[in-house]
């Protein structure tokens, strides 16, 4: 089974994405260790031994605010790259049809966002989105692109189920020559 990070729901036509933070733990820095700091801050400082365990109190501390805040960093940037995602494909991701998917490339992501393209890959890597269509991988919305002759930009993605769809219906005794399916596809 593939767990999808993110959830993307059509409420009436309007798309509304969320990350899935079931399996993470709401984390937070216990008050036991906070109220241990304090009582040990506010005891004479002159017991070598104390001093130490303070030190150790703070440095165990901010080690966890900084795994937290690393942690919400990643949900942040997550976020951020599937909503940019869910811009650009938003007509596809409201209606399912593979041939409104626009041609998107890494940095596309990474020019809209700010971030770096290695950044944007490891998110896009290994993430799945629930979609009413089904489960799928952020890799399948990255298609290079084609330019038609008025110079517009068109999917590959878009281009191969145009070509699929026609030879799905074609009669598999006289299949459709090459030059016809070029006619066909020059007249989209």
């Amino acid at each position: 089974y593939i767990i999808p990070d993110f959830y993307i729901l059509n409420s009436n036509g309007k798309l509304e994405l969320s990350l899935n933070t079931r399996n993470s733990p709401d984390l937070h820095i216990s008050e036991g260790y906070k109220e241990m700091l304090r009582s040990y801050e506010r005891g004479a400082k002159t017991d070598k031994r104390q001093k130490e365990a303070v030190l150790f109190i703070k440095q165990k501390l901010d080690s966890a605010k900084w795994f937290i805040d690393a942690i919400q960093s990643r949900y942040h940037t997550m976020m951020l790259v599937m909503a940019t995602i869910l811009e650009l494909q938003k007509e596809y991701l409201a209606t399912g049809d593979e041939t409104l998917m626009r041609p998107m490339i890494l940095k596309d992501i990474a020019e809209r966002t700010g971030l770096d393209i290695s950044t944007v890959s490891r998110v896009a890597n290994s993430k799945y989105v629930q979609t009413e269509f089904g489960t799928i991988s952020l890799k399948y919305f990255f298609s290079e692109s084609l330019s038609t002759e008025s110079g517009e930009e068109v999917s590959t993605r878009e281009v191969k189920k145009i070509l699929s769809d026609m030879i799905a219906v074609e009669s598999k005794k006289r299949p459709i020559s090459d030059q016809k399916l070029t006619e066909i596809l020059n007249q989209y």
